[in-house]
C-alpha cells in the first residue's frame, strides 16, 4: 500500500464487506459535517450504528489504540447531530470501531469489530 488513503479507503471498503457479512445495513459512508465525519453509517436491526475504521500497516500500536478519547467524544456529537439532522433523535443508537492490520502490501492480518467502543456524551 502506497500511502495513507489508499490505506484508508481498502480499510473502510473491508469494513463494509465484514459489517455486511455481519448482516448490517450500510445506510452511508464517509458523512461530512461541520463537526467532522462519521466513516459509516449503519443499522443493526433498529439501532443505528456510527462505525469509526481505523486501519494500519505499521506495527507501531493497533489501530484501535488511535482512538483517542477526544475523537470518541467527537464521534458521540457527529452521531447524535446525524439523527437529530434526520429527525431520528430517539432511535437507539452506538458507536463502534473497525480495527483493521494490513500488511504493506495490503493484505489482511487482522479485522476486529469492536461493539459499542465510543462514549455517549
Amino acid at each position: 500500500m502506497r500511502d495513507r488513503p489508499e490505506v484508508g479507503r481498502r480499510g473502510e471498503a473491508l469494513a463494509v464487506d465484514h459489517l455486511q457479512r455481519k448482516g448490517y445495513r450500510i445506510i452511508e459512508r464517509n458523512v461530512r459535517t461541520r463537526l467532522g465525519e462519521i466513516d459509516i453509517v449503519a443499522r443493526d436491526g433498529d439501532c443505528y450504528v456510527f462505525v469509526e475504521v481505523r486501519a494500519r500497516t505499521s506495527n507501531d500500536w493497533t489501530p484501535e489504540e488511535s482512538v483517542t478519547l477526544q475523537k470518541q467524544r467527537r464521534i458521540g456529537r457527529l452521531g447524535q447531530q446525524y439523527l437529530q439532522d434526520h429527525h431520528e433523535s430517539e432511535m437507539d443508537w452506538r458507536g463502534d470501531v473497525v480495527a483493521i492490520e494490513l500488511t504493506r502490501d495490503g493484505t489482511i492480518v487482522r479485522i476486529e469489530h469492536i461493539i459499542n467502543a465510543i462514549e455517549e456524551q
